[in-house]
């Protein structure tokens, strides 16, 4: 009998379908270089400008203004979305049903969530002098993202999505409680590195 009409063992039709099964997992959850290693760069670069801008003493580390530096991150993460969209767009294209209602309504949650924090912090600013004021907007929209990452981990039962926005609440809080310097060298270093090596761990893992 030729090798093309050969008929497969178990043990290679179960090798097969446990293949295909772990493809079509990774497919749905979406690749973690995607998701994470994208905001991870931009956290990390535009925070590490906030740093030198702040420093840890009340005196600049390097010639960067506030603007510079908010210039910085938001330039990179409007990168880090695009690329993180394109994953995103890239896992919803299987997922049909209750999966894709309950996506939809998950992304409402991040524009809701953004939108009320612009809201709040367009109020305050004003009220507050220029590193307090950086310092409540970088708290603020961290605080949501912890959040929205833990209620996904909880929607679709992803533990390391619901630990990973843990992990932001906790150096979000230590960080507005030290004061804006710290707040952002703690939150290049550690969520912007921290999601850098998250990806390539769930990546590796996966």
């Amino acid at each position: 009998m030729p090798d093309d009409e050969r008929v497969p063992s178990p043990e290679e039709m179960l090798r097969v379908i446990e293949e295909q099964s772990v493809a079509t997992v990774k497919w749905l959850h979406g690749d973690p270089l995607l998701l994470y290693v994208p905001w991870g760069t931009a956290w990390l670069l535009g925070f590490t400008a906030f740093f030198l801008h702040y420093g840890l003493d009340g005196h600049s580390y390097a010639p960067i203004s506030q603007m510079q530096a908010l210039a910085v991150l938001m330039g990179a993460q409007l990168v880090a979305g695009a690329v993180a969209a394109y994953g995103i767009v890239r896992m919803n294209s299987l997922v049909r049903g209750d999966s894709q209602a309950r996506g939809a309504m998950y992304g409402y949650a991040w524009f809701a969530g953004m939108l009320l924090m612009v809201i709040i912090c367009t109020r305050l600013t004003m009220l507050l002098p220029p590193d307090e004021s950086g310092l409540l907007w970088a708290g603020s929209s961290l605080m949501v993202v912890a959040v929205l990452y833990m209620a996904g981990g909880a929607i679709w039962l992803n533990w390391p999505m619901f630990f990973i926005g843990a992990w932001i609440a906790g150096v979000d809080a230590l960080g507005v409680l030290l004061g804006a310097g710290w707040h952002a060298l703690l939150t290049a270093v550690l969520l912007g590195g921290g999601f850098i090596v998250a990806g390539l761990w769930l990546r590796r893992r996966g």
